[in-house]
């Protein structure tokens, strides 16, 4: 089978588009080790229509087309609900999206924090209408986390949906020396691109003023980060490290770090948290979306409701005095990536999905 990856990863932060890139690369491999053929595209690179202040690309699908006649995929996969997909179903191709998170979500937050204009609600709002169609009339969504089925039913009635993890490659997240914090220490890495995520850092001006032994430290950039940090930075024990650079500090940083925290109000299974988990880091996250389907509460980690400041400060105080339950939550979790987020092992089921509903 001859399987057309492509990536939405134009956008975004720097380590968002080179993680997404190269774990769908590695999803691409497994394929290939189990018979079939793959090529991974950024769709953008081929068609980027309307609404787009690229008005020529509106009519132009020329690149798109030639790509799919010298290719002659059998199916095509996209992790963007946009029109590369679109245009694959208008081809009669067998189209399928990955679906990361709650998309429906994520505009409607987009609508009232980042592009209050009428003109950017409507530039939305027509997005939103492709998004929909193409998850009408695609082949099926694969998703990421159970909950998103109620989500997307709400949404999209008669969609077809099916469980799919984004794997993980935890050979590459190993234990590499060169960065130095003050310890004992709690790491956070996620960008604040989203409102929706982003608020619930907000409880950490409680937690972090009632543990101040404990260092916190923060990896992360995006448009919401100031609204935290004017919140947070006046505390000596919290700092702030801009973006690292991906992988190599970022190893560095779960190296190094005691604790991974994600205080998060909107998630499914974020990439950061899997790599952590990879780094045997133990985890305290919020009790949100996906998460729980990741993070085994008590296991590999600890969850908290969300807005429970109170909740934070103890689970992190139960973790930062007991070394020997931060190892057992530590090794757990990286057996749990390995597990349930092996490529090899979602290739196949990939496969059998696609082969009965192409």
């Amino acid at each position: 089978m001859k399987i057309l990856i492509a990536s939405g990863a134009a956008g975004g932060t720097a380590k968002g588009r080179i993680g997404k890139h190269i774990h769908l690369n590695d999803f691409g491999k497994a394929l290939e080790k189990n018979g079939h053929q793959y090529k991974l595209v950024y769709e953008i690179d081929y068609v980027n229509g309307f609404p787009s202040k690229d008005i020529k690309s509106w009519f132009s699908k020329k690149k798109l087309h030639n790509l799919i006649d010298e290719y002659q995929p059998d199916i095509v996969f996209v992790d963007r609900q946009s029109h590369f997909a679109l245009e694959c179903i208008k081809l009669k191709i067998p189209t399928f999206v990955y679906l990361r998170g709650h998309f429906w979500s994520e505009v409607e937050w987009a609508k009232k924090t980042i592009y209050k204009s009428a003109l950017m609600r409507w530039v939305i709002d027509q997005r939103k209408k492709i998004a929909n169609k193409v998850f009408a009339e695609c082949n099926g969504i694969f998703m990421t986390a159970d909950y998103l089925d109620g989500v997307i039913k709400e949404h999209v009635p008669n969609a077809k949906t099916f469980h799919f993890l984004e794997g993980l490659d935890t050979s590459r997240w190993y234990p590499k020396t060169g960065m130095k914090l003050k310890h004992p220490c709690v790491g956070m890495l996620h960008d604040a691109n989203w409102w929706g995520k982003t608020k619930e850092m907000l409880i950490l001006e409680e937690v972090i003023q009632k543990l101040p032994n404990v260092h916190f430290y923060w990896a992360g950039d995006g448009q919401y980060k100031q609204p935290i940090l004017e919140k947070i930075s006046k505390f000596e024990n919290f700092h702030y490290l801009k973006s690292l650079e991906y992988p190599d500090e970022v190893r560095e940083y779960l190296t190094e770090i005691d604790i991974y925290a994600l205080p998060t109000g909107m998630d499914t299974t974020p990439l950061s948290c899997r790599e952590a988990m990879s780094m045997e880091n133990p985890v305290v996250a919020s009790k949100v979306g996906g998460i729980p389907e990741m993070v085994y509460d008590n296991n590999t980690g600890f969850l908290v409701d969300e807005g429970d400041a109170e909740g934070w400060v103890k689970k992190l105080t139960e973790l930062i005095e007991d070394e020997s339950l931060r190892v057992k939550f530590g090794k757990a979790g990286r057996n749990r990536v390995i597990e349930i987020f092996n490529w090899d092992k979602l290739a196949k089921e990939f496969i059998e999905i696609v082969q009965k509903n192409r």
